[in-house]
């Protein structure tokens, strides 16, 4: 037999029992039980794991812990180590996204702070559906189910290009009164709490092995008030699930079934579980009656394969929406005939693949009288003993700007799970951003980012440290909040819209003058420096008024543009013609004048004709003469 101070003294406090195991492990691969009991409870004291009565509890204990001792000879037994039920857990999914005003490359520290919001989000949904609002809860851990990118669901988002990021984070959470309520109860039996872990993380420590943990493993440790769910993957527990139906449920069909009460519908379940034979009992009549096993267990089907149904849709949602592997199954629930079988079905996999884990895991356990007979209900007690030796996972302390605050070990604490468990503000770690500018221009909403501030400045025990960083049990953290940077600014020249100058003709000659725009209806130049909430307009013109103030002169009447007469407040656009002076035209003549132009015409045109007749007439008269005068001078 070990030595006394070497004995572990692992509590597994049940809904219907309590079951007490003292050992040793003499080598890293072999755990030697020196003394084991079970006591069930007297009443239901505990409802679905959770402790209702802490003094009749405590009286189990109380019980359970004499008969240890009496079987050491004597030895006291004064720490313990106990697990929190899976039951507790609190496990909820959220999603989280987030819009950047211009798209970026995504950073590990943007995927960082957009997980840690989904964790904020996750433990205010906790609490809002929580019905005591002054309970704390501890995140023992969280994952990230699926990743998106723009909306599109993907594995890694790392270094991609993007303007929207999202997450699907399933964050677990254990509350402070469940963890008050076990330490209480034990120390009224006379005990101290050396070591706490969960039972999902006891169960997986005997059920699967380290070596298989990398492959996507589900345990389920079907108790009496709850069925609980952990996941394996890539070497580390990835999520907790539970369902509030196991064992008890069971036996209250059964209780209806043969009208017995619950103790005796108990018996005969565990009865046809393990016998062949009839099973006697007696009715709440007095009655003595007789059932068997295949009667009993055919009564149980429809509940074992309800049961089997809604535990293969729990590990299906915390799995991420699909099935797994493999599924092991412990806890005195999973013996129940046909429940393995009906679960295969239920998750889609081959029956071997959905295994009862009772004495193949428990080889590596020998007890000093060789009594100890492995068996699925003792999975999990012996789990306890051994986290004795991992120490992974127990309630720690750590100081954060002078706080002590306690939080869940799971042996790989960071800075940032103790600010979570301080309720830390999250904005405080990461860089903050300048408040945004946001305008519109022509009618359209503009947005321009603030600057990022610096970081948080954290050291752990005085040396400078990240989130990142690991720490140990009663680490001296401080946070010195991170800064906010800069206001988004904008001025007007800047915008791509602006042009800073406009050209005109005036008078033959190209003016140029400063392009404006127009801020609330007022003129501003490219100087300005635009307000939060300013609508900006483009102007493409000048008035003339404007452009005369521009050449320093004053406005008169008749000036033109693109040939038309304008006052001061006519539009000029790019590159129309404006004349200042304009050379008098000569004036159009009147209608009458007209008339009397035509008139002139007229009597001019015919005088001339008449000229024209005239001469003619006196040239065929002369011709004439000519003629008659011929012949005279010929003869």
């Amino acid at each position: 037999m070990g030595k006394a101070d070497q004995y572990v003294f692992g509590l597994d406090i049940g809904t219907r029992s309590v079951v007490g195991t003292v050992g040793y492990k003499k080598n890293a691969d072999d755990f030697t039980v020196v003394a084991q009991e079970v006591k069930m409870h007297d009443t239901r004291a505990m409802l679905d794991g959770q402790i209702h009565d802490i003094g009749k509890v405590a009286e189990t204990i109380k019980q359970v812990k004499r008969s240890l001792e009496k079987q050491l000879g004597g030895t006291k037994l004064t720490d313990v180590c106990i697990a929190a039920a899976g039951r507790v857990l609190k496990t909820v999914t959220v999603r989280v996204d987030e819009t950047f005003p211009e798209e970026i490359t995504v950073k590990d520290v943007n995927i960082r702070e957009m997980e840690l919001l989904g964790v904020e989000k996750a433990y205010a949904a906790i609490k809002a559906n929580s019905r005591e609002e002054n309970i704390n809860y501890y995140c023992v851990a969280y994952t990230v189910v699926h990743y998106y990118l723009n909306d599109f669901q993907m594995s890694s988002l790392s270094e991609h290009k993007a303007s929207k990021i999202g997450a699907d984070v399933l964050a677990t959470f254990l509350p402070d009164e469940v963890i008050e309520g076990l330490y209480t109860t034990v120390e009224k039996a006379g005990l101290k709490v050396n070591n706490l872990t969960l039972e999902p993380i006891a169960a997986i420590l005997v059920a699967i092995p380290e070596k298989f943990r990398l492959l996507n493993i589900a345990l389920v440790d079907v108790g009496a008030g709850t069925s609980d769910i952990c996941i394996t993957k890539d070497g580390s527990i990835t999520a907790y699930g539970m369902i509030p139906m196991a064992g008890d449920a069971l036996t209250e069909v059964v209780a209806a079934n043969h009208l017995v009460e619950f103790n005796t519908a108990e018996a005969i379940k565990l009865a046809a579980a393990t016998k062949k034979k009839s099973i006697p009992y007696t009715d709440i009549m007095g009655l003595k009656q007789k059932t068997t096993p295949a009667e009993v267990n055919a009564e149980l089907k429809n509940k074992v394969d309800e049961m089997a149904k809604m535990v293969a849709d729990r590990i299906i949602e915390v799995n991420g929406g699909k099935t797994v592997s493999a599924c092991f199954v412990v806890g005195g629930g999973g013996k129940i005939a046909g429940f393995t079988d009906s679960l295969a079905k239920a998750l889609k996999l081959p029956k071997e693949r959905v295994a009862l884990r009772g004495e193949e895991v428990l080889s590596f356990v020998e007890s000093v009288n060789g009594d100890f007979k492995p068996d699925p209900m003792f999975v999990t007690p012996i789990g306890i003993c051994l986290n004795y030796y991992e120490k992974k996972n127990n309630f720690v302390y750590a100081s954060l700007n002078g706080d002590s605050v306690k939080l869940y070990d799971n042996n790989k604490l960071t800075v940032i799970d103790v600010a979570i468990a301080a309720g830390y503000p999250n904005e405080n770690l990461f860089p903050k951003r300048g408040k945004a500018l946001e305008f519109t221009l022509n009618g359209q909403n503009r947005f321009v980012r603030g600057e990022l501030g610096e970081a948080a400045v954290i050291t752990v025990n005085g040396k400078p440290a990240s989130v990142n960083t690991l720490i140990e049990p009663n680490d001296d953290i401080t946070i010195v909040e991170s800064t906010v940077g800069a206001d988004g600014t904008k001025d007007v020249e800047r915008l791509p819209e602006f042009k800073s100058e406009i050209t005109f003709i005036v008078d033959g000659k190209n003016i140029t003058c400063p392009k404006f725009m127009s801020a609330n209806g007022n003129l501003v130049s490219g100087y300005y420096s635009i307000k939060q909430g300013d609508k900006i307009e483009t102007l493409n013109y000048y008035t003339l008024g404007q452009i005369l103030e521009c050449l320093g002169l004053d406005y008169k009447e008749g000036i033109y543009v693109n040939n038309e007469i304008a006052d001061k407040d006519t539009k000029v656009y790019e590159n129309f013609k404006v004349e200042l002076e304009r050379t008098p035209a000569t004036p159009e003549p009147t209608l009458s004048e007209k008339v009397e132009e035509i008139k002139a015409g007229k009597q001019q045109e015919e005088a001339v004709a008449a000229a024209k007749n005239e001469k003619s007439l006196r040239h065929l008269t002369k011709f004439r003469r000519l003629q008659r005068k011929q012949p005279q001078e010929t003869a």
